[in-house]
């Protein structure tokens, strides 16, 4: 089971990555941890990207299509993989069926978390995150705890964005909206594209999504 999650900075797509991760034991990947893992690696791969993002160039799509082909091979005992910042494009979409292909697999579906825009600023403006594990806590509908520890590690190190705030949400979510519209339409015409109320509870999110991945 391979698929893709989309959707606008904030639509809860990590959220549901996660609990995808732990209750049907997919790989989450993720194109930003995939360059900080490469770039440490010490791999043939790995001195590619390091020496990229040195310079202050942009990572290729051959270099990071290569990446995830690492990823696939290593494959192991696991559910599938979750498409995580990728693709990007058209010629990503196109380059990452290819691989799939290339290597006996396929996508078997895109789950588009939808929101509204003014609802999505509202969440983002109040959010942060644990620094050590990811969890993701919001100043009106889940408060950091008291004692000032996160509910999931324990850590005490929280942190917000410095570019979440309503103006630079609002630049960011045009561009999403510029670089996605394409992918929509394509994964739209290849019958993947699975909509989804990104603005309901949690839990109905996690029940629609286990519903599209069990049919």
């Amino acid at each position: 089971m391979n698929i893709i999650l989309l959707g606008p900075p904030g639509a809860g797509k990590g959220t549901q990555a996660r609990h995808l991760v732990e209750t049907r034991n997919m790989v989450q990947l993720s194109t930003g941890d995939m360059l900080r893992e490469a770039k440490d690696s010490g791999t043939e791969m790995g001195k590619m990207v390091a020496d990229v993002m040195a310079r202050g160039d942009l990572v290729t799509d051959e270099i990071v299509i290569g990446l995830i082909r690492e990823k696939l091979e290593a494959g192991g005992d696991q559910g599938g993989f979750i498409f995580d910042g990728f693709p990007r494009t058209l010629m990503q979409a196109v380059a990452l069926k290819d691989l799939l292909a290339e290597m006996g697999q396929k996508l078997d579906a895109v789950i588009e978390l939808r929101v509204e825009d003014e609802v999505l600023v509202q969440r983002i403006a109040g959010r942060s995150t644990c620094g050590q594990c990811g969890e993701v806590y919001h100043d009106v509908t889940k408060p950091q705890p008291a004692d000032g520890k996160c509910s999931n590690c324990g850590a005490a190190d929280f942190r917000r964005r410095a570019d979440d705030n309503e103006e630079s949400l609002r630049n960011r979510l045009m561009e999403y909206y510029k670089k996605t519209s394409p992918l929509l339409g394509y994964y739209f015409a290849h019958e993947l594209l699975k909509p989804v109320d990104g603005l309901a509870p949690i839990e109905e999110v996690q029940a629609s999504i286990a519903s599209i991945l069990d049919s």
